[in-house]
Parts: C-alpha cells; sequence; structure tokens
C-alpha cells in the first residue's frame, strides 16, 4: 500500500503538537490512576509494604466512619447539584433577555465568590457562623432570638456546609447558563410569543429542553467538584461534630496524612473514583447521544 508523504508528515506534526500535553495527561492523571489501585492492594507503613489483597476494602466496608462518610458525601452530591442546577436555571431564565448592562451586572455579582478563594471563602462563612464571636450568632442574640452552633450542630451541620458549597460555586453554573440562553434562535421566542406562549412555556418547552447539553455539563462538573469537597470541611467544621460531617475527601485525607494508611487512602481514592464514573457516564451518554 502507497503511503502519501504529505498525509504522513501532516500526521506526525499533528501528534508532535499534542505530544506534550498526552505526556503531562499520562503522568498526572492517568498513572496516579493505576498507582492508586496498585497501592489499594498493599498495606503500606514505614518499614514495609505488604500485599493485602482486598483487605483494605473489606476493612472500608466494616469502619462505620467511612460509611457515614459515603453518605454524607451522597448526600452532598444530590443536595448542591440538584440546588445549582435549579437555581441558575431559574436566574438565567429571567434575566436572559433583559438588557444588556443588567445583564452583565448580575452575572459579575454571582460570578465574584467564584473567583475568591475556596480558603477565603472559608475564612469569611467561619467568620460568619463561629458561635462565640460570629456575625450571624451576634446578630442573633442580640434580636433576643435563641442561640443556635450552625457548625456544632450534627443535624444543621450538614444543610450549613450545602448551602456554603453551593452559593460559592453555584456562579459558574448561571454564567454558563445566560452564555446558552442567549445563543437560542430569537425566531423561537417570536413564534412562540404569536402563538400566545407564557414566559413559563417559553421556559419549560424551548429554553430548558433546548440547554440540555450545558445541563448535563454542569452536572458533570459539579459532580466531580463535589465529590473532591475539602477544604470548606477543614476550615469550617474538621470532619465534626462526630463525624457528622465527614466527607469520602476528608476521610482520605485523614488515611493518608495522620494516621499514616496509605494503602486505605488509595482504597478509598479508587472508590471514589468508582463513584465517579458511575454518576457521570450516563450524563455522558446522553451527552453523546445522537437525538
Amino acid at each position: 500500500m502507497k503511503v502519501n508523504p504529505y498525509a504522513l508528515k501532516r500526521n506526525i506534526t499533528g501528534y508532535l503538537f499534542i505530544a506534550p500535553q498526552l505526556f503531562f495527561f499520562i503522568v498526572f492523571l492517568v498513572y496516579p490512576i493505576f498507582e492508586g489501585i496498585r497501592l489499594s492492594l498493599f498495606k503500606i507503613s514505614y518499614q514495609e509494604t505488604t500485599f493485602v489483597g482486598l483487605d483494605n476494602y473489606k476493612a472500608l466496608f466494616s469502619d462505620p466512619v467511612f460509611v457515614k462518610s459515603t453518605i454524607n458525601t451522597v448526600i452532598f452530591v444530590v443536595a448542591i447539584v440538584a440546588l445549582t442546577v435549579i437555581f441558575a436555571i431559574f436566574v438565567s431564565s429571567a434575566i436572559f433577555d433583559k438588557n444588556a448592562k443588567y445583564v452583565s451586572f448580575i452575572r459579575g455579582s454571582y460570578y465574584i465568590p467564584v473567583m475568591v478563594s475556596m480558603v477565603v471563602m472559608s475564612m469569611i462563612w467561619s467568620f460568619l457562623l463561629n458561635p462565640a464571636n460570629g456575625l450571624i450568632p451576634y446578630v442573633m442574640r442580640e434580636l433576643e432570638m435563641p442561640a443556635v452552633n450552625f457548625l456544632g450542630n450534627k443535624d444543621l451541620v450538614l444543610p450549613v456546609i450545602i448551602f456554603v458549597t453551593f452559593a460559592t460555586n453555584v456562579g459558574q453554573a448561571i454564567i454558563l447558563y445566560i452564555a446558552s440562553m442567549i445563543g437560542v434562535p430569537r425566531e423561537l421566542f417570536e413564534a412562540a410569543e404569536i402563538d400566545g406562549a407564557s414566559r413559563k412555556d417559553v421556559i419549560f418547552k424551548i429554553l430548558i429542553p433546548l440547554v440540555k447539553p450545558t445541563t448535563l455539563y454542569i452536572i458533570i462538573i459539579n459532580i466531580i467538584a463535589v465529590l473532591k469537597i475539602f477544604v470548606v470541611i477543614q476550615l469550617l467544621t474538621g470532619g465534626g461534630p462526630n463525624n457528622a460531617s465527614t466527607t469520602l475527601m476528608y476521610f482520605l485525607y485523614n488515611n493518608a496524612f495522620k494516621y499514616n494508611q496509605l494503602g486505605i487512602a488509595s482504597a478509598v481514592g479508587v472508590i471514589m473514583f468508582v463513584i465517579a464514573l458511575f454518576l457521570a457516564i450516563p450524563q455522558l451518554r446522553s451527552m453523546l447521544k445522537k437525538e
């Protein structure tokens, strides 16, 4: 078979351009995944590394803290993703066709927390919620309302962490939805207006179906982001009270860097990887499926 020199040269040039990115992808993403799977099969200490097979996984599923952190993580994922999608669609559909300056102001206002470091945002919320000298408890005391320890109450800490994370990250979803809605052809809205469609009909029958790819993308990136939630837990609650706010990522951190259980931590990482795949693959299939 005759080889076209021009086509061969063009292919080699293309591979050379993607080679640096491919190298870093393999070194910093693919290799750590396989190394994590390998380490999860070993018991690792300072002195020796012993192959234990699936014992690390058996130990995890019999650990009540791991079970609690898994339940907390699932609650975080479902609640934050649902809140983000619903609220972002509500705000975006309400303003996308308004005055450009007004839309820009709203987008900027919601996006400011996204640009600020999560460490800074967590410290701000810590100042607001601190039961001893926080602003919110102080205002409640001045109004003679019952004192509430938002970060020390096991029934309230999860909703508080969910709200803080949601409020910090929802701006990105709003930006994406507004951009997607602005791109919807104007002819569709004009035709709907001629047919007498209400604002509600336009939103639910035109906007939401047409921005479905954006919705799926937002769901996927938020699933991945929430699975990795760590900073807000570390700075606000430290996993407490009584592991009520411990997540899989925080549980992994404790085992890897506090208890030196690298095999256990690697097993947690593998489980998180499987959970992320399980949650994201249906969304990816729906995104790639031909209508």
